[in-house]
């Protein structure tokens, strides 16, 4: 791999989610919209940011949005171990899959980059914590049980934290954040796909300034 910027520590990146509450999941088409997207972010101070790999527009959209200082920009729907270096190489500081793949979490464990592989089972919470990772990612949070699952998991594995993410939108955020276990909820609906894709810059502004408010009235709602 090229050289690329330090990455910060686990703990430090779990503590920026915390303290973000809500992170903009992004499917981005065209990179042109990286740069009105990050405007619209930073001045809503929604400052935590996963975007998808499922566009070909989505390293360069992540290069884009990582090279904002203000922003901590993460990698999702990673899928193949070489995705990884393609996204720490694009400036990614966490990786996000939407399962638990040993071959992927392995990856990143060897880069020391940040992840937060795909659980929905039990099982798959056990085999994230026999990795030593200190969190995962819930998904698809409401299809899979939503708050009552995401409890009884807490409760059976209490060492392992969640980012819950799958139909998660401004109605239903809140009841998970409500949540010990939970860093932070992850979602589009503040910059959903189809949206980005008509240039909606002003609806977007107003669905991030909620969801930033959102993320205020929850914030300190739980020690680190």
């Amino acid at each position: 791999m090229e050289s690329c910027p330090p990455l910060p520590d686990t703990a430090e990146v779990l503590a920026r989610i915390r303290s973000a509450s809500v992170v903009p999941v992004l499917v981005v088409d065209d990179v042109q919209a990286a740069a009105p997207l990050a405007e619209a972010l930073a001045e809503s101070r929604l400052h935590c940011v996963e975007v998808t790999l499922r566009t070909e527009a989505g390293l360069r959209v992540l290069r884009r949005l990582a090279d904002r200082p203000e922003l901590l920009a993460g990698a999702g729907t990673v899928l193949e171990p070489q995705q990884v270096d393609q996204a720490v190489q694009a400036g990614a500081r966490f990786v996000v899959s939407p399962g638990l793949d040993p071959v992927v979490v392995e990856r990143c464990l060897e880069l020391g980059v940040p992840v937060l592989p795909g659980v929905a089972t039990a099982g798959e919470v056990l085999r994230a914590r026999r990795f030593g990772l200190p969190a995962a990612k819930f998904f698809p949070a409401e299809q899979s049980g939503g708050v009552p699952a995401l409890r009884a998991f807490a409760s059976a594995i209490p060492d392992i934290a969640f980012m819950p993410t799958g139909g998660i939108g401004q109605d239903n955020a809140a009841a998970y954040l409500d949540e010990p276990s939970v860093l932070g909820v992850g979602g589009s609906w503040m910059a959903p796909r189809d949206l980005l894709a008509r240039r909606a810059w002003d609806r977007i502004r107003t669905l991030c300034a909620q969801a930033a408010q959102l993320a205020a009235t929850t914030a300190g709602r739980q020690s680190a």
